[in-house]
């Protein structure tokens, strides 16, 4: 396949040719919900709780980066992180259905994607599988997902095996599936499984931090996935 990256503010492509797929594997936070707000305001409530001053938005929203790849946020708050984070999860677990909400048009787009192909969702969050069914279906989306893997069923992305997990639930071949998430670790994973790997830049990182990991392709949001599906 020709690799080309097309100007600012439109989708990256770095496979330009339609992708052939019979599973997709669907990131969570990011991906299908925007998670902002309830990462914001769990840093809020921690760093208060530490009788610390809160940082700006821009600071909040780099902690979740750090601990999905398992770097030190002891430049960012001081104290007594273990504490610190116990304060942190609890809050982002008891707030996340209320705070996040679904990225615009993903309803319709998931309705597609059902259509041509098996879909799993595959989160880091370390929650049992029900709560976060509970949130697809306060959404109105559990219906469009086969399979539904979190941090306590697997270990975490970048690790390969909730993928692994999908492919057996969905009984289709890795060579057959991609990943879509907003992270470096959803590339990771999607690449040490052998699937395709779609990064979407409506999540926490930067286009420029996941063309480092070699996408196959670099979608805006996940809405415009559906095109390049055969």
């Amino acid at each position: 396949m020709k690799q080309r990256v097309t100007s600012q503010g439109k989708n990256k492509l770095m496979n330009v040719n339609e992708l052939k797929v019979k599973g997709i594997f669907l990131d969570l936070d990011g991906t299908v919900v925007n998670s902002k707000s309830a990462y914001i305001e769990a840093a809020k409530i921690a760093f208060k709780a530490l009788g610390q001053k809160s940082p700006e938005n821009k600071v909040a929203l780099e902690i979740p980066k750090r601990l999905e790849q398992g770097l030190t946020i002891s430049d960012i708050m001081n104290g007594d992180t273990k504490k610190f984070l116990k304060i942190y999860y609890q809050t982002f677990y008891s707030i996340s259905h209320e705070k996040t909400k679904l990225i615009p048009n993903v309803s319709a787009t998931l309705e597609i994607l059902s259509q041509k192909a098996k879909l799993a969702l595959i989160t880091m969050r370390h929650a049992p599988t029900q709560e976060i069914m509970k949130e697809l279906e306060s959404f109105g989306i559990s219906k469009y997902f086969t399979c539904v893997v979190t941090a306590m069923d697997a270990r975490p992305k970048p690790s390969p095996e909730a993928l692994i997990k999908c492919v057996e639930a969905l009984d289709v071949e890795m060579c057959s599936c991609i990943i879509a998430g907003d992270s470096v670790n959803d590339i990771r994973a999607g690449k040490a499984a052998g699937a395709g790997t779609v990064a979407v830049l409506s999540g926490l990182y930067l286009c420029e931090e996941l063309i480092k990991e070699g996408p196959d392709l670099i979608l805006n949001d996940v809405t415009a996935l559906p095109g390049y599906i055969k």
